[in-house]
């Protein structure tokens, strides 16, 4: 594990929320990737340990993408939404990262 590098709190806020989409879930299911937001200032060495650290899988690699906020109107004043960052966690395979959250089967 790569997690020694990196303190643990560091970690921990490293990844905002995994990206629930038809794409985000057409890619997870075609390509065995997961898409995350992740902090704007994360690097890949960061979010692949992140991502070993709190759901226990080994990360193959990591591809991030800088996604530009979109120009939204308030009123009759122009404004932008901020810019974010979101990463695609391609999983060793065989592993997976089951996001079902209170799901009663």
């Amino acid at each position: 594990m790569s997690t020694l590098k990196f303190s643990e709190e560091r970690l921990m806020k490293v990844l905002l929320a995994p990206q629930i989409s038809e794409k985000a879930t057409f890619v997870a299911e075609k390509n065995e990737q997961v898409i995350f937001r992740v902090a704007t200032d994360a690097t890949k060495p960061e979010v692949k340990a992140a991502v070993e650290m709190m759901f226990k899988v080994t990360v193959d690699s990591v591809q991030i993408a800088n996604v530009k906020g979109k120009q939204k109107r308030f009123g009759r004043f122009m404004g932008r939404r901020n810019d974010w960052k979101k990463a695609y966690v391609c999983l060793t395979p065989g592993q997976e990262i089951n996001f079902a959250v209170g799901e009663q089967g």
